[in-house]
């Protein structure tokens, strides 16, 4: 009787957390692009992140540069494709690449906080990221919608949600601040993720 008890309360609140979480296969988020700084190369940068099933689209894009990674969460696979100028670049990494790509997170320390703030209607609990070389970054995650793929799966590895606010390390130093700004749940389009065959100059990976 006991663990028939047991049972039907786990799945009570297995149901209840599922209920609560809302698993998202498809959406797009724009972010805003600060510098603590004031680094003005920033100024008027934008990010966008697409992501369909196993795939996401990361776009950093300002006024001389712009850069997207295109990740397949399933094959592990990435493509990176930099617009400079007038020059178009495309560097494809293999999942052995893509991890030295990341090797700076290998190792690292997560640790939940007690702070939290509403990003988009969501609230998000501060985690703090503390890596092997003793730097360390912080980023707003909610649990109340959980990405069905990772935008990197090694820097937010730890996340038990949505990253919708997160630290990165600019030229010289500097400490970007990305913070999303708006979410679109509607479908992205398949070509979204097409990895172009032309226009671009290919740059072997070499790390």
């Amino acid at each position: 009787m006991k663990k028939i008890f047991f049972i039907s309360f786990a799945l009570i609140f297995f149901h209840v957390v599922l209920f609560a979480q809302t698993v998202i296969g498809e959406c797009t988020l724009e972010y805003s692009v600060t510098s603590l700084n004031g680094n003005k190369n920033f100024s008027g940068t934008t990010k966008t992140f697409y992501l369909k099933g196993k795939l996401t689209r990361t776009d950093i894009r300002s006024a001389n540069f712009s850069q997207t990674i295109i990740f397949n969460n399933a094959t592990g696979n990435a493509t990176i494709m930099k617009e400079i100028g007038s020059d178009k670049y495309i560097t494809p990494l293999t999942p052995n690449q893509w991890k030295k790509e990341n090797a700076q997170y290998e190792g690292m320390t997560f640790k939940e906080t007690a702070e939290s703030k509403v990003i988009l209607g969501y609230n998000c609990i501060k985690a703090l990221v503390t890596l092997k070389d003793g730097s360390s970054f912080s980023y707003y995650f909610t649990k109340d919608i959980i990405p069905l793929a990772s935008e990197n799966s090694y820097q937010f590895k730890d996340a038990g949600g949505f990253v919708l606010a997160y630290e990165a390390k600019g030229p010289g130093g500097s400490k970007i601040i990305f913070t999303a700004t708006k979410i679109n749940f509607d479908p992205v389009p398949a070509s979204t993720f097409d990895i172009p065959s032309t226009g671009y100059r290919l740059l072997p990976y070499n790390q």
